[in-house]
Formats: structure tokens, sequence, C-alpha cells
């Protein structure tokens, strides 16, 4: 899809998610039915998705990790697929540098960190190498949460949509 300046002016209007479809509209003189069709559009094909976010250093008990992993084979996007999916990610990035991917976990009281790497990494074929990066203080990082009040892995630079 060709993301225009229609639509990049519609996505700078959803920045609080709640802006009404007929504001933007009367915003970029379009009409709503056109606005609503462009949001499905992009909704639809990957490239936005609207929801609540909270600083996770608002949940109690939660802990954020950075985790840098560094793969044996190089079909990085593959790998990256499959860690996004694992307990806990909350996003996944195929990087340059020392790391392939930088996975971002979310840990609690009964999911730590001795669990992720047992129980879920441990699934992972062709693993190099892991390190791991506790936060003890985040900028700007906000997470969507499920049903249950538990992180949603949506956020991601590479694999979910």
């Amino acid at each position: 899809m060709n993301i225009d300046a229609v639509n990049i002016a519609i996505i700078n209007l959803l920045k609080n998610g709640r802006t009404p479809y007929k504001q933007i509209a009367d915003k970029l003189s379009l009409s709503e039915g056109t606005v609503r069709s462009r949001v499905k559009k992009l909704i639809d094909e990957g490239i936005l998705s609207i929801s609540g976010l909270v600083n996770p250093q608002a949940l109690p008990d939660q802990q954020i990790v950075m985790v840098g992993v560094q793969v044996k084979d190089m079909d990085l996007v593959k790998k990256g697929e499959e860690f996004s999916k694992l307990r806990g990610v909350i996003s996944v990035c195929v990087v340059t540098g020392r790391f392939d991917l930088i996975v971002t976990v979310m840990l609690d009281n009964d999911f730590g960190l001795l669990e992720f790497f047992t129980e879920e990494v441990a699934t992972i074929d062709n693993v190099r190498s892991v390190e791991t990066f506790v936060v003890y203080k985040s900028f700007n990082l906000k997470v969507p949460l499920d049903n249950n009040g538990h992180p949603r892995s949506t956020l991601s630079c590479q694999g979910n949509p």
C-alpha cells in the first residue's frame, strides 16, 4: 500500500486514538467515509494499529528486559518472527551491530528471567548467544495490554503487525 500525504495526515490526527473520523474528515476536507475506508485499509494491511498503551513502570510487579540475541544462521527475519511469538515478548527488532536481534520482554513475579530463558528461548534452534539488559528506567516506552492486563506482543520493529 502506498502511504501518501493523506494517509500520513490521517495517522497524525489519530495519534491519541480517539479522534472521531468526522473531525479528521472536516480537518482534511475529506468525507467521513473516505477517512473510515483509509483507516480500515491501513489497519488491514498491518500499517496502522490503534490501541491504548501504558507505561510499563506504572504496572505493579512488572520488569522490562532487553535481550541481545546472536543466531547461528542468517535467516534473521524468520528468527525475529520466532522470538516475537514467545511468552512475554513485546517487540523484536532485527538490527545491525554485535547482535542480530534485540528482544524486549516484560517479566513479572510468576514469569521471570529464568522461566523466559528455560521455557521460551530454549525452544528456538540456532541461538548462538544472548545478553540481557535489565531496564531500570525507560523513557517514552509504552506497551499494549491484553484483556487480562498482561503485555500484548504487538509492538515490533520486525515481525508482528
